[in-house]
């Protein structure tokens, strides 16, 4: 839209709202540009998500997963690493 056209809005919306009412949809259209720059918080449509689903199931028939147990050790080797790291480096910030 270009910066005339949004202008025009803008300016018709001034004139017609009342106070709360741009409060209230200048909260609303800064959510939703929040969420449009989130990754993964898109809006799909339920032919979208079927078609992630059947391939999840692919996935899953295939043996491309990685089960719970090793999902946790990961996480918990992780973690470990993290706390390990902090350790240090509190440890040289001692010395």
């Amino acid at each position: 839209m270009s910066t005339a056209a949004l202008t025009g809005l803008r300016d018709y919306l001034i004139g017609t709202l009342s106070a709360s009412n741009m409060l209230w949809l200048s909260t609303q259209l800064a959510e939703y540009a929040k969420g449009m720059q989130e990754p993964g918080s898109k809006r799909y449509t339920m032919d979208e998500i079927n078609a992630m689903l059947d391939e999840a199931e692919a996935d899953i028939a295939a043996g491309r997963v990685t089960d719970h147990e090793e999902m946790m050790r990961e996480w918990e080797e992780e973690i470990e690493r993290e706390e390990q790291e902090e350790r240090q480096f509190a440890m040289a910030e001692a010395v």
